[in-house]
């Protein structure tokens, strides 16, 4: 067994979080047409019973992106270039997620590996590197611990795979604490739709402002690529389908061994510490590293250093 690695960046000074800018509502009854990056090409495959989109560009070892909530591929647009040089970039949007199929369930981190597995056969790869940030580091997990042989290398950011810890996230924090209101927000049936609807842009603009280090960093295309993204009822039901599979997800994780591929934790200041606390119990090899000046959005507020450490990990 390797030994585990613990290293620190340090990349910028401290500051208080900032507040977001965009307008609110703008984006309402709007469709979302995808996107281009220069280089890069819209491709959809028929998998394990839904449609997937995924965007694909440059040489070299496969090397997948799964985004997380409420984003899609285009969270890594900032990387994607960067990262093609040396890889052959598959940027996913997962079930449910932005172009891809809304269906009705299968949305447990398990299934929704199978389903990226099911891509990467159907690509031609027997083994691929997994990048995964917020949902999609949770799919990076279960991906790594249901097709091992599949995974070369797998790097998480910001978050974990679900386990017991999220029945204590506080339902009333402490004053001036903080309160992960949208795990319970989004596990409640219906009303999210019928409030979310044509307004998805207020919790775009409302998590940025209060998650990120630096909330400029995502920039009002982005912003509206997401809120666009999310408006319609049909995409709500399905992203919260994704926190309504956490009880699963738990129960899943609790029959998955350690992990056998070398792992990458990129975490932020406030995730830090618990990827320290945590790897050692879910992976042989691992190590961490803190991005300084970014908040949960890593590869936005601080693209190059998560390029470059992408890329050095998976070299």
């Amino acid at each position: 067994m390797e030994l585990n690695r613990r290293r620190v960046f340090a990349l910028g000074a401290g500051a208080a979080l900032a507040a977001g800018t965009g307008t609110a509502g703008a984006d309402a009854g709007r469709t979302a047409p995808e996107p281009n990056l220069p280089g890069f090409k819209h491709n959809y495959a028929q998998v394990n019973g839904v449609r997937l989109h995924y965007v694909t560009g440059g040489r070299g070892e496969p090397l997948l992106l799964l985004p997380g909530w409420p984003q899609t591929w285009w969270l890594y647009n900032k990387i994607m270039p960067a990262l093609a040089t040396k890889f052959r970039v598959i940027a996913v949007d997962m079930r449910g997620q932005g172009g891809s199929d809304k269906p009705a369930g299968g949305f447990d981190k398990k299934t929704m590996a199978t389903d990226i597995h099911e891509l990467v056969k159907k690509l031609g790869y027997d083994q691929v590197n997994v990048v995964g940030h917020d949902l999609g580091s949770m799919v990076a997990f279960a991906f790594a611990a249901n097709f091992p042989a599949a995974t070369k290398k797998v790097a998480f950011m910001d978050v974990l795979h679900p386990d017991e810890s999220f029945y204590q996230i506080p339902l009333l924090p402490p004053p001036g604490g903080f309160s992960l209101w949208w795990f319970a927000f989004n596990q409640v049936m219906g009303l999210p739709e019928q409030l979310l609807a044509g307004r998805f842009r207020h919790l775009v603009d409302w998590l940025f402002a209060n998650t990120a280090f630096t909330p400029s960093a995502i920039d009002e295309r982005s912003r509206r690529i997401y809120a666009q993204n999310y408006n319609s009822p049909e995409a709500i039901r399905a992203s919260n389908g994704w926190y309504q599979a956490f009880h699963q997800d738990i129960a899943d994780g609790k029959t998955y061994a350690k992990l056998t591929p070398p792992v990458l934790g990129l975490a932020s200041i406030s995730s830090y510490d618990q990827f320290l606390g945590a790897l050692p119990n879910v992976a042989n090899q691992f190590e961490v590293v803190r991005v300084d000046g970014s908040g949960h959005w890593l590869a936005e507020e601080q693209p190059d250093t998560v390029a470059r450490e992408i890329t050095r990990f998976f070299s």
